[in-house]
């Protein structure tokens, strides 16, 4: 039993379970700025009265292409070490928000600089055309 268990768990179960201790491994995590929105109220302070570029990602829970694009720009907007920030807004939760916006279709991805809107982006698109629309408006913000 204890042979298949050390199989199991290969070399790190080993070690542990032979008293070894492991290295500890360190890495500088990206500075992610991401949240996702509580109320209008939220959005008003977080969003529109934020001194930095905020991509507003309004999405839905059972919107597939929502779903492929979350992980592209939540590791495209970490790669800018908190040069911009993310805001995630679920449409079914505010439909209000997503109405004064002119959100027909998600996904739906808006730079919002000083509570205005300064770009668009709709639909699902590949990382490189994300990671390029997300550093023209960080640029465009400096």
């Amino acid at each position: 039993m204890q042979r298949q268990m050390i199989n199991i768990l290969g070399q790190t179960g080993r070690r542990m379970m032979l008293g070894q201790q492991l290295r500890p491994l360190s890495v500088s995590a990206q500075r992610r700025e991401i949240f996702k929105v509580q109320s209008a109220e939220d959005f008003d302070k977080k969003v529109k009265n934020s001194q930095q570029p905020v991509i507003v990602d309004f999405f839905a829970t059972w919107c597939n292409p929502c779903k492929l694009l979350t992980p592209r720009i939540e590791n495209i907007v970490g790669e800018q070490a908190g040069s911009i920030k993310l805001a995630k807004v679920d449409i079914d939760e505010h439909s209000e928000l997503a109405l004064d916006y002119d959100v027909a279709a998600v996904p739906v991805l808006v730079v919002m600089q000083n509570g205005k809107e300064v770009q668009r982006m709709v639909g699902l698109q590949d990382e490189d055309k994300i990671r390029a629309w997300v550093a023209a408006a960080v640029k465009q913000s400096k």
